[in-house]
């Protein structure tokens, strides 16, 4: 048993020093096809995989809309029939080196934010944020939602590839690292790191795109109460930066968390790709007015890759303007939260400081014995979906990782190093 343990020691300081090592550049836009290997008859979603027709309603709304995106379908009608005939085939983002936010319905034809890991020579990918609105990410499928991917694909896309061609890649662990000093979580708050990148990309910008109108049209959907915007690329960093970490033997470190809004799911870096899964959590927030928790899908979407790299919910102490907005009671209470998370974790990410944590680094390394040992579930900020397809978002708030399933891959981690 000692030698255990110190297996899984040396194997643990591995996999999360790969993850607080990692150097995670936006190098590139690129098709989905081309870099995630899927044809026009394969659909990406977030969270562990699930079957048509098991999926939560947002998820339904969503592949409606990419299927009319993808001029697979004409109308609604039309969709429903072909995502349930048998001849679409469905896969988690995570199983093709992705994540997307809430939904995460990713299709054959849409722009793909390509980060590398220099460090490590990884890659890893998300869509592009389609703006503040309805969105498939919330189940939406007017023709407005389509013609907004379109505009994502024929627009932005480009203009954003031009940009970071001519700028030769862009830092994003040095805009992540501002941005936790000037007041975001870099989940539910994404405010400083949005206008940083802004600022980074904007000369460039200017410069690349030749028609004024879609200039005008680009900046506008950048800087008009989209403060969101740089999640997808956070996102894909904290994608990038996990999966350096994973594969590592006897290593108890999370390398994903994600939910599909019905199961969510961990992987473990020492277990292999196999999904640990229980029920997706209820999301304990705050409503806009007209909704309450009856409209409310349970929790949804990859962004908890956030929280496995340490930020996000872990991280919330950092981000004081946003725990009423999340229902999450007084600040002390956030910093309480934060503190948690400590107990659970593996180390400290000192490129992360924390101001309002008197600088400490963030939290980095979920370890799956720490949290069975504690009780002590890791922390989730996110968006609440309404469980209705189209109505999008309703509120904000926390929700808790499941204890069943870091139980769970601690059992499989004992039956797979013959401990029953």
């Amino acid at each position: 048993m000692s030698d255990l343990k110190e297996m899984i020691r040396q194997a643990n300081e591995v996999a999360v020093n790969k993850m607080k090592n990692a150097q995670p550049y936006w190098v590139d836009i690129k098709p989905a096809h081309e870099v995630l290997g899927i044809d026009k008859y394969t659909l990406l979603h977030a969270g562990p995989p699930i079957a048509w027709e098991e999926m939560c309603g947002p998820m339904r709304g969503a592949i409606v809309a990419v299927l009319k995106y993808e001029g697979l379908a004409e109308n609604d009608e039309e969709a429903l029939a072909l995502a349930g005939s048998g001849k679409i085939k469905y896969e988690p983002c995570h199983h093709h080196n992705a994540v997307g936010p809430m939904t995460g319905v990713t299709s054959y034809s849409m722009p793909m934010i390509c980060v590398l890991n220099k460090e490590n020579g990884n890659y890893a990918y998300s869509t592009i944020n389609e703006g503040t609105g309805k969105g498939i990410r919330f189940g939406s499928c007017g023709q407005d939602t389509v013609d907004q991917l379109v505009w994502l694909e024929k627009v932005l896309g480009p203009a954003l590839k031009d940009v970071v061609h001519t700028m030769g890649g862009i830092n994003l662990k040095m805009i992540i690292s501002q941005a936790l000093a000037m007041g975001d979580e870099l989940h539910m708050r994404n405010n400083a790191a949005t206008n940083l990148f802004v600022k980074t990309i904007a000369e460039t910008l200017c410069e690349v795109v030749e028609s004024r109108a879609a200039l005008t049209q680009i900046m506008h959907f950048l800087t008009w109460n989209n403060d969101q915007f740089f999640l997808n690329f956070a996102m894909a960093a904290n994608k990038a930066c996990a999966d350096a970490a994973h594969g590592i033997e006897h290593s108890t470190m999370v390398t994903a968390m994600a939910r599909n809004g019905v199961n969510i799911g961990i992987r473990v870096s020492g277990l292999g790709d196999r999904w640990f899964t229980a029920p997706a959590a209820d999301v304990a927030g705050a409503y806009f007015p007209g909704y309450s928790a009856e409209d409310a899908n349970k929790d949804i979407g990859d962004s908890a890759i956030m929280e496995t790299g340490g930020i996000g919910g872990m991280a919330i102490a950092t981000a004081p303007a946003i725990v009423r907005c999340l229902g999450a009671g007084k600040y002390q209470d956030a910093v309480n939260y934060t503190n948690n998370m400590y107990e659970i974790t593996l180390s400290e990410q000192d490129q992360y400081a924390m101001p309002d944590m008197d600088f400490r680094g963030s939290t980095i390394g979920i370890d799956i014995l720490k949290v069975v040992e504690t009780g002590i579930s890791p922390i989730i900020n996110t968006a609440i979906a309404c469980k209705r397809p189209g109505v999008g978002m309703i509120g904000a708030g926390i929700s808790k990782a499941p204890l069943e399933m870091f139980e769970e891959a601690m059992v499989a981690f004992g039956e797979a190093h013959g401990l029953q």
